[in-house]
């Protein structure tokens, strides 16, 4: 009997299969004929088989002669293609590789790296990362498999991260997050997505969309392999699955403002699991929190991601500027008329806005905000090739997500269910600062209650 596609395989079944003899080239094998298999969704900016063979049998032989080799040691991992990843070139989402910038991988990549992982090759992403609809002119969009009939878009930035899981080719993805960049894509395709807290990852050896907000997170179908991805990386999260092991007695501050706008099925799937959370003891508590609307009223001005963008690309990239994607360029002239004196008051914008909201979530006496990921459906491939649209779209997709990163909070977002397009629609659950093993504990916790994303979603109709 051949063996499930890797995103129906749960993490302690994945990994006895890779610890059996031949196990790591075997699940290779799988990986690389899923590639094959789901190329009209177009993960993939690269992928080197020969390489991804080679990893699996230096995997496998850690694998043989040592018992305690690291829990990770010959799974598939798709890494987005801002990260620097030895033996394949960086282009960022740009026409041309940008190795002489960035030539060295980071210290989230060599983390898995020492822990044996084989890298299944480069996703896509939007162009410099800037951007949370995921599309780019330069390569072809990733597909979401959730429609079966219409092309939609998978979120951004990191685009193709998602897609790598639910086509089975991996069973994590690196991703990054300055705005939404990684929870967008795991809510518009129905994965587990966790948001580090700013400077807890070193972004080293990552192409910068906003040193000031970027951060590294991953991607996955099981709460578990995120929690061991978290593990490898993150040394001082090691028992980080110890706590809290459940939701009860969890208070969730509910964010009305979250909710509003939301299409179709969105806020009702969320309901939904909210109550399934609060029938597992968890106390709902409803907020509203002003900090938030300032949050979201600094993003509709510009945040301080714009700026330091089109500062990096004026000072290192300047001959990249004319190539920029239309809906990046377009936004470039205003963006650059920020004056120095607006940049600082942004910045110290933000520093209030971190601290008023831990404040704002002790008074209100809860231990996490929750909403909707994004209130938004993943809109049509043809939707938002009209730049007016996508302008519009993108700021909804980012809306509720952004405020993690203006509040400097750790999280995660995690399948609630499917709106009323039958399309994935994420929960967005928000620790505070620093308190990411506590959010990895929350996840796994809620993980029992709501069930892994395949448990409670499906396949989605677009694999094969």
């Amino acid at each position: 009997m051949p063996n499930p596609p890797l995103y129906a395989q749960k993490w302690s079944e994945l990994r006895a299969r890779i610890r059996a003899k031949g196990g790591a080239p075997a699940v290779a094998e799988q990986a690389l004929a899923a590639i094959e298999a789901n190329l009209a969704l177009n993960p993939y900016r690269k992928v080197d088989p020969d390489r991804v063979r080679a990893e699996a049998r230096a995997a496998d032989a850690r694998i043989a002669a040592d018992m305690r080799a690291p829990a990770l040691a010959g799974l598939p991992v798709s890494v987005k293609d801002l990260y620097v990843a030895e033996g394949y070139d960086t282009f960022a989402g740009t026409t041309r590789a940008l190795d002489a910038h960035f030539p060295e991988e980071g210290p989230v990549v060599r983390a898995l790296r020492d822990a044996s992982v084989v890298v299944t090759g480069k996703t896509h992403t939007v162009e410099f990362a800037f951007g949370g609809i995921g599309t780019n002119p330069h390569y072809p969009t990733p597909v979401n498999p959730w429609d079966a009939k219409t092309e939609r878009v998978s979120g951004g930035s990191s685009s193709g991260a998602g897609v790598s899981l639910w086509a089975g080719t991996a069973a994590l993805a690196l991703g990054s997050d300055t705005a939404g960049s990684v929870r967008v894509p795991a809510s518009f395709t129905g994965c587990i997505g966790l948001k580090t807290t700013q400077g807890r990852w070193a972004i080293d050896g990552i192409v910068p969309l906003s040193p000031t907000l970027d951060t590294a997170g991953v991607l996955a179908l099981d709460a578990d392999i995120v929690a061991e991805a978290f593990r490898a990386i993150d040394p001082a999260g090691r028992n980080a699955a110890s706590l809290p092991r459940h939701v009860a007695g969890v208070r969730l501050g509910v964010l009305k403002s979250a909710f509003e706008g939301a299409e179709p099925g969105i806020g009702e799937a969320v309901d939904r699991a909210l109550k399934e959370l609060e029938a597992a003891g968890a106390i709902l508590v409803d907020v509203e929190l002003p900090v938030v609307r300032d949050a979201i009223d600094l993003f509709h001005v510009g945040g301080v991601a714009g700026v330091e963008f089109a500062a990096n690309i004026n000072n290192r990239f300047p001959e990249w500027r004319e190539a920029l994607d239309p809906n990046v360029l377009e936004r470039f002239a205003r963006i650059e008329q920020a004056t120095a004196v607006e940049y600082i008051r942004r910045l110290n914008a933000l520093d209030a806005m971190a601290a008023a909201g831990g404040k704002a979530m002790d008074d209100a006496g809860v231990d996490a905000l929750v909403g909707p990921t994004a209130p938004i459906s993943p809109p049509t491939v043809q939707e938002v090739a009209a730049a007016e649209r996508y302008v519009d779209r993108n700021l909804l997709a980012l809306r509720n997500t952004v405020v993690g990163n203006f509040l400097r909070l750790s999280g995660f977002t995690i399948p609630a269910g499917l709106d009323a397009a039958g399309l994935p629609v994420g929960l967005q659950v928000m620790t505070r600062a620093d308190a990411d093993a506590y959010a990895v504990g929350l996840m796994l916790a809620t993980a029992r209650v709501l069930g892994q994303p395949y448990d409670r979603l499906g396949a989605p109709p677009r694999v094969r």
